[in-house]
């Protein structure tokens, strides 16, 4: 009796001190692979020259970028910047129970904090983000942090306003609340550097969780895209002036396919989940980033977008660039700029649809000359979120139905703002002989079934999943939903669509196969963690995760930890994150 007591503490005494060692390990490991990072980073950003090396021989297209909304993508807030961007100062303006306004003193700008209990900070802006719609401002907070602030400066009607709240999102069955601005999300260590700065290292200290955060440039730079310029500088005085190298020793973005200039675009342009540090210029999107679809309810159950979700997932819907090798820069110049502004705005559209734009007013119903009559007007709607527009990439045509069933805006409606949805449809249905909105709005409804966990039309979803009914974005939002469906039907599909030849979608369709443990699956997902994409590869790690080791034959056994260990360091690219320690004690 007294033995059984003595073992039975003597395990409950060990239990603790596992958990506690396991905590220890993971704690390491991230510090490990933290520094092995910022080693490797740090050799990289040696071979950096700047923009300012470029000028020399690149001036026209320095100028091109240097004030452009990439180039100055973050600036540092001096005096002249106040003076030509800021004209509105002393505004009060309500921030959550606390009161804050703009003041200028010399050439800092400070925002005061005003408390209900009467007490008063200053806090000094110290860099600036944005400047197409908005600009956004920084202040230094303790442990090496710069936060934004939670004034925002709106540069069309040139006043602030209250940012955390302007950011709410209206979700259809899902209550939203503005987040504190101190928030850890509203820290640029955390969240904004990937898309502000170039080279940047954020020098996180998990021990003590401060930063040290260090950058190249301000903004987007050449090398962003370019890569290092260093060695194709000294190529060039090599070579002689007026000559040549063989080898130019940089990344040539014309010599690009379209997946690596969309990628190049989406590596900023996309709302996603990082999966591996460090994006380099002519990297696939796929080996860094793991794309959100419809599953998230930041988008409507038809696929236009709720909130600010910068571009990649509506141009994943594009039927026009899945038909085609169109990409991003066949509209939009490497700084930014849209090609097509003015009065050759249709001609973005050529010569696929020349015979549409010959006669737009046909096609559109509206005046030759009138906005309505370019093709983005329909085909791209504005919509504004956060006070910045965004323009959907789809290139789908207008759909009131879509408003009608999910409250999602068209382009109709967003010019004939007076009229209502059912009055845009009426007009199409005399106007257009085919009913091209059906499949949308089926698509649509079976999304937000699946996402309320409404399997009564299962059959409809893996059907259409079988026969390939559904594009990228759809296929994968489906998948991804369906791990919340006990119905063992789906197992075949899931299984068939780790072949299909979207690496989004191979890696949404391994991710679902974690909880099956038969022998044909795990040979798949033996194969799929070869795979060309790191997103595949990572998300059958994941599946295979769930498998003891003992299951897996010696002769597997290291290709396996191979793969794991790509995973681990997958779970931690922001070492800042709850999530990052979270999902890796999961592991």
């Amino acid at each position: 009796m007294i033995k059984g007591t003595y073992i039975r503490l003597k395990y409950r005494l060990l239990i603790p001190i596992i958990i506690f060692l396991l905590v220890i390990s993971g704690i390491v490991a991230i510090i490990y692979i933290q520094n092995k990072w910022a080693n490797n980073l740090r050799e990289e950003i040696a071979a950096y020259s700047g923009s300012e090396s470029c000028n020399p021989c690149h001036e026209k297209f320095y100028q091109l970028w240097h004030d452009s909304y990439h180039g100055l993508a973050m600036q540092p807030v001096t005096g002249a910047f106040i003076r030509a961007n800021i004209h509105a100062f002393n505004q009060s303006v309500q921030v959550g129970t606390d009161t804050f306004k703009v003041s200028l003193d010399g050439d800092t700008l400070f925002f005061i904090e005003q408390k209900t209990s009467g007490t008063v900070s200053r806090f000094p802006a110290v860099h600036t983000m944005g400047g197409k719609y908005i600009y956004y401002f920084l202040t230094p907070f303790p442990g090496g942090r710069l936060q934004v602030l939670p004034l925002a400066y709106d540069c069309d009607t040139e006043s602030w306003y209250n940012n955390p709240e302007s950011g709410l999102r209206h979700f259809e069955n899902i209550e939203d609340a503005p987040l504190d601005w101190r928030n850890h999300l509203f820290t640029f260590n955390t969240t904004c550097y990937n898309c502000h700065v170039s080279q940047l290292e954020t020098n996180y200290n998990l021990a003590d969780n401060s930063y040290n955060t260090t950058w190249r440039e301000p903004g987007i730079n050449c090398e962003t895209c370019h890569g290092p310029s260093y060695d194709h500088i000294v190529a060039c005085v090599k070579a002689g002036e007026g000559n040549t190298p063989e080898d130019l020793k940089i990344v040539q973005t014309s010599m690009f396919t379209s997946e690596q200039h969309n990628s190049a675009c989406g590596s900023c342009h996309a709302k996603a989940t990082v999966i591996a540090q460090s994006f380099e210029p002519g990297g696939l999107f796929y080996d860094y980033f793991d794309l959100v679809t419809l599953e998230n309810p930041d988008f409507y159950a038809d696929g236009r977008d709720l909130g600010e979700n910068y571009t990649m997932t509506t141009w994943e819907m594009n039927k026009c660039a899945a038909a085609s090798d169109m990409h991003c820069v066949d509209c939009h110049t490497s700084s930014g700029r849209y090609r097509f502004a003015g009065e050759n705005a249709n001609d973005a559209c050529m010569p696929c649809h020349d015979e549409r734009v010959n006669n737009v007013s046909e096609h559109s119903f509206h005046n030759p000359n009138s906005e309505a009559s370019k093709c983005i007007a329909c085909h791209m709607p504005k919509t504004s979120f956060a006070r910045m527009d965004r323009s959907d990439h789809s290139f789908r045509p207008p759909m009131p139905q879509a408003t009608m069933a999910f409250g999602s805006p068209n382009a109709c409606n967003i010019c004939h703002d007076v009229q209502s949805a059912e009055w845009a449809d009426k007009l199409i249905k005399e106007t257009h002989k085919v009913e091209y909105q059906n499949e949308t709005i089926v698509n649509g409804e079976l999304i937000r079934k699946a996402r309320e966990g409404d399997w009564s039309e299962l059959d409809k979803i893996l059907t259409g999943l079988e026969e390939g009914r559904f594009d990228n974005v759809y296929t994968t939002s489906f998948i991804r939903l369906l791990e919340q469906c006990n119905d063992t039907a789906k197992w075949a599909v899931m299984y068939n669509l780790t072949y299909h030849k979207s690496p989004l979608v191979r890696g949404a369709a391994a991710h679902s196969l974690s909880m099956n443990y038969s022998a044909e699956v795990f040979e798949r997902l033996l194969q799929l963690i070869d795979d060309q994409y790191r997103v595949v590869r990572l998300n059958a790690a994941y599946a295979l995760s769930s498998l003891p080791l003992t299951n897996i034959v010696e002769s597997d056994r290291a290709k396996v930890l191979e793969a794991f260990k790509e995973y681990e360091a997958s779970l931690v690219t922001h070492p800042d994150s709850w999530s990052a320690h979270y999902n890796l004690g999961n592991y």
